[in-house]
């Protein structure tokens, strides 16, 4: 198993990352958050979990260790697949969704798109006693911004598509969460955590 990738940032989509290793380039999927702190021809050194399907090798990138060890847990809960624990992470940090699951706050796990409150409660019962607790809360402003000069609606509105919103609702949540980037400099990773909390209440 490839349990990290260490090398340059050779390019960077709305999901994933192009490592070059040794000559090669990796494709490695990264939540907004993740993305958001690598620069195209920077150094990049990402904890990595291999997904081996019969017809694919799928490797996730992670900002550090800690947000790699809850998707991996995540994924033991019956139901969460790489994908459903990918779409977790990006609307919740690893302290949210361990204080989230920790309090049985269905709520807040149910605006992850492709969770009900069965599925929440499910998540619940299976990992309250695995997950541990939040380290403390994030402080602000900790989040990196993503570059200034990214077109933050094409991010957005591609990242939502991804997680499987259609064209129609993607438009629709971005124009909702449209003032908050208009307040400063648009952190897109927010801004699409703003938005799917938008469509679940939808």
């Amino acid at each position: 198993m490839i349990a990290f990738v260490s090398g340059t940032v050779a390019g960077l989509t709305l999901t994933s990352a192009v490592v070059e290793v040794g000559g090669v380039g990796l494709e490695v999927n990264c939540t907004p958050d993740t993305l958001a702190e690598l620069r195209v021809g920077a150094h990049a050194t990402l904890p990595t979990s291999m997904i081996v399907r019969e017809e694919s090798l799928t490797l996730f990138g992670f900002a550090d260790e800690d947000e790699k060890q809850v998707f991996e847990l995540l994924q033991t809960a019956s139901g969460v697949g790489p994908k459903l624990a990918q779409a977790m992470l990006a609307v919740h940090s690893p302290d949210e969704l361990r204080r989230a699951v920790t309090t049985e706050d269905v709520k807040a796990l149910t605006t992850v798109p492709g969770i009900g409150q069965k599925g929440a409660q499910r998540i619940i019962l299976e990992l309250k006693d695995r997950i541990g607790a939040p380290s403390g809360p994030v402080p602000a402003g900790a989040r990196s911004p993503s570059p200034a000069d990214a077109p933050w609606r094409g991010q957005v509105h591609a990242g939502l598509v991804g997680l499987g919103w259609s064209a129609k609702e993607a438009d629709k949540a971005v124009d909702a969460v449209a003032p908050q980037a208009e307040a400063g400099t648009p952190d897109v990773a927010a801004l699409l955590r703003a938005a799917l909390r938008t469509l679940s209440k939808a």
